[in-house]
């Protein structure tokens, strides 16, 4: 459907993951914009906003999927499972594709900054299914960023239970936040097939201890950080910052401003849980 002329064409997209930490943002963004949004999601009950087409289904198992992709402009495809990687991630973007090949929408998909330059397990399969979106003959886009505020915090809060903290040695980060991350998406979305779009980080690189303390002083509290060497070479490629954005795009929400949205009267806003 065509909006007026002169105006951004009015695209019906369906968000994969439409209901997680970015999937939420991406549905705000498309919806501020005037476009028409359908969620897929595994929660037959999965609260949406007014106006969003719910449709149930699952990537593991491709339910749900030819019933949600048909009519789409655009599938943005934002879930994930890092949990259930082996089963979700590969398996069903392939699902996915196969479901789009007779309309052939527009795919656009986030994966990781760095997913192809370090030998862990998630990363990896993130890499995979970007061969996948690349060699599927359909019209794609591609956008790596760096880990989400909300992943950050959760393991930042984890680790620092105690009054010491025990921290991988020489580690950075370059926390994004969402909001930064979904008009960049959704920019995708009205520019049409792109490929690799360039990668996407945070506003400022940090180190683990960095990230440690000032989760510690919004709590109100002091701690103590002892750092130890690693082996292996995900720890190389961590620590030769392989993961961070050299050249792309920077968003421009600080991890602080995070911490002052979700750290409140000595309790933390934690949307993820850890194995």
């Amino acid at each position: 459907m065509d909006a007026e002329k002169g105006s951004t064409p009015v695209n019906d997209v369906l968000v994969t993951g439409g209901t997680g930490v970015l999937g939420r943002a991406v549905v705000t963004e498309l919806l501020a914009r005037g476009h028409s949004v359908r969620v897929l999601s595994r929660h037959a009950g999965a609260r949406v906003p007014a106006g969003v087409r719910l449709f149930t289904g699952d990537l593991a198992t491709g339910t749900g999927l030819a019933e949600a992709v048909p009519g789409a402009d655009t599938v943005l495809h934002c879930a994930s499972d890092p949990r259930r990687y082996r089963e979700v991630d590969v398996p069903g973007t392939r699902r996915l594709i196969e479901a789009a090949a007779a309309t052939r929408p527009h795919l656009v998909h986030i994966s990781i900054v760095g997913c192809d330059r370090i030998p862990y397990g998630y990363y990896r399969t993130k890499t995979e299914s970007e061969r996948l979106i690349a060699e599927s003959g359909l019209p794609w886009s591609v956008l790596r960023a760096t880990q989400f505020h909300e992943l950050v915090l959760t393991i930042a809060h984890a680790v620092s239970r105690l009054p010491v903290v025990l921290l991988p040695r020489g580690l950075r980060d370059q926390p994004v936040d969402v909001r930064d991350v979904a008009p960049r998406l959704v920019d995708l979305v009205e520019s049409g097939p792109r490929g690799r779009a360039p990668d996407l980080g945070g506003p400022e690189v940090l180190t683990a201890e960095d990230i440690v303390r000032a989760l510690a002083r919004a709590r109100g509290r002091r701690v103590r950080i002892v750092t130890f060497p690693l082996a292996g070479k995900v720890y190389a490629g961590l620590r030769a910052g392989r993961h961070l954005v050299t050249d792309g795009e920077t968003g421009t929400r600080t991890f602080a401003d995070h911490l002052a949205q979700h750290v409140h009267g000595g309790g933390v806003d934690l949307p993820y849980r850890l194995r």
